[in-house]
């Protein structure tokens, strides 16, 4: 589990700042193309949560229709996105993300605009959930952890 942890919040890192500079670019009309993102520290733990609350989610679910599984991803999505979004406010004073211009969010935590990313997100990670339980052996094995 720790190893996907890992997994999970490397990819996350990653896909946010892969996001983050073409949202950028695309909807800020940005003349840059240098295409720089961002993340932040406090994301990686978050996105590594996937491994114990995704994971487990994603196998009970499988026999489900896609839809009514996106649609529980979203919704499981926007409760973690909103607890840990208000834990971070009051431990830091301020949040790493903040939909606030939006009209749909709700306390800047979340926001109805995203529910079409969170629905997909949610599908798309299910081949990633079996490809890193695929990869798991290998990686635990290449740190001298076993097979």
């Amino acid at each position: 589990m720790a190893i996907r942890f890992v997994l999970y919040g490397l990819l996350g890192w990653c896909a946010e700042v892969v996001w983050s500079a073409v949202t950028e670019k695309i909807l800020r009309q940005q003349r840059d193309w240098r295409l720089l993102g961002h993340t932040s520290l406090w994301m990686f733990p978050l996105y590594g949560l996937l491994a114990p609350l995704y994971e487990p989610l994603h196998d009970f679910l499988r026999p489900w229709h896609w839809f009514m599984r996106g649609v529980i991803y979203l919704l499981g999505i926007w409760l973690v996105e909103y607890i840990t979004g208000w834990l971070l406010r009051k431990l830091t004073g301020k949040c790493p993300w903040d939909y606030s211009e939006l009209r749909g969010n709700l306390h800047g935590l979340i926001a109805w605009e995203y529910a079409p990313v969170w629905f997909a997100a949610g599908l798309l990670l299910e081949p990633v959930h079996g490809f890193f339980v695929r990869l798991t052996p290998a990686i635990r094995s290449a740190l001298g952890l076993g097979g």
